[in-house]
C-alpha cells in the first residue's frame, strides 16, 4: 500500500458545487487540511459536499458564513476527512468566483 502526500489549488469557486478532490477504485484518500478564502469585500456562504459511489451527496459543511476577506479552516487541528473509494469531495459558494481552496492530503492507493 502506497501513500502520496497532495496539494489541491482551486480557484474562484462560485455557484456551481466544483469538485476539489476525487479517489478511484483503487484508492481512497485522507483529508489533512482544507481552507476556504472569501476573495470578495463582502460575505459568503460556503458549503463542503461528499458525494459517494452511489452518487448520493451529503453535507460536510453547509451555508457556513465567511466574512469578507478570510479565511477558514475547514479540516484542520488533527482532524481528519476520510474520501472512501469512488467518493468525490465537492464545493460551492453563494456567489460566483468567490472562493479559493487549498486541500492537503493523504492518497492511498
Amino acid at each position: 500500500m502506497a501513500t502520496f502526500f497532495r496539494n489541491n489549488v482551486i480557484k474562484q469557486i462560485g455557484l456551481k458545487p466544483v469538485e476539489i478532490l476525487a479517489t478511484t477504485p483503487a484508492n481512497r484518500a485522507t483529508v489533512i487540511g482544507l481552507s476556504l478564502t472569501n476573495l470578495t469585500t463582502s460575505f459568503v456562504y460556503c458549503s463542503v459536499l461528499i458525494q459517494d459511489d452511489t452518487s448520493v451527496t451529503g453535507y460536510y459543511l453547509k451555508d457556513t458564513l465567511l466574512p469578507a476577506n478570510t479565511s477558514l479552516r475547514v479540516v484542520s487541528t488533527g482532524e481528519k476527512l476520510i474520501v472512501a473509494p469512488e467518493n468525490k469531495l465537492l464545493i460551492q459558494a453563494s456567489v460566483n468566483d468567490s472562493i479559493d481552496a487549498v486541500l492537503s492530503y493523504v492518497e492511498i492507493t
